[in-house]
């Protein structure tokens, strides 16, 4: 009897844990989509970033990498912390800020790269990040991460966990977005800076378009 209640005991167990194994598995998968989802506009910005250097920039490659993935990961638990109780104050503006601040940094490098008179002149290479400009990209590219952040509370998702998926998964997309950035960059010089202003403008617009129900 003992033998047969410790084999029930046995297997029960062994069941709860392939359940809670599987579960977590899922949860897994599904935050990895989630992170994958979240950093697409990053991942945008940061090919943007690259298309503008001669060579990687290994360095700056890591730093651009490190702003996304830190906003990223901040934005959700931020979100979460403020809860439901700001809910409709938060979403009700956020998409505005993202798009305001996309549309002022691309028109920018549409400007200046239109305006850029002498094309062959060798330029600088490698110039220093513009830690404001990265501080507001990453805000503006991590605005969506806040209201995930808020939906994580109302469904009670460990949210250390979710962060740290988040933020790996856009660290290291970003890095990748510089690399392919580079890539295509180094062949199209002026016609690239101008694809990548046209395209923080046009993510700005597609932020926007979604949270008014149009796009």
């Amino acid at each position: 009897m003992h033998m047969s209640l410790f084999f029930i005991m046995h297997t029960s167990y062994r069941q709860m844990t392939q359940l809670t194994t599987k579960g977590e598995c899922h949860m897994f998968i599904e935050l990895l989509i989630i992170g994958v989802g979240l950093s697409m506009d990053a991942f945008a910005v940061s090919v943007c970033k690259g298309l503008g250097m001669e060579k990687v920039n290994k360095k700056q490659a890591f730093i651009i990498g490190l702003y996304f993935g830190g906003f990223q990961a901040l934005m959700p638990l931020i979100g979460w912390a403020l809860g439901i109780n700001f809910q409709k104050y938060i979403t009700s503006i956020d998409h505005w800020i993202a798009f305001i601040l996309l549309a002022f940094i691309g028109g920018k490098m549409v400007f200046e790269a239109v305006h850029d008179k002498d094309e062959d002149t060798v330029t600088v290479k490698d110039l220093p990040l513009d830690h404001k400009e990265m501080l507001m990209l990453a805000v503006a590219t991590s605005i969506d991460a806040l209201a995930v952040g808020i939906t994580f509370a109302f469904l009670e998702v460990p949210i250390v966990k979710a962060i740290t998926i988040i933020g790996c998964t856009t660290f290291i997309l970003s890095i990748a977005g510089v690399v392919i950035g580079n890539f295509f960059g180094t062949r199209y010089k002026k016609k690239a800076e101008i694809t990548g202003g046209v395209i923080l403008i046009l993510i700005g617009v597609k932020i926007l378009l979604e949270h008014l129900g149009i796009f």
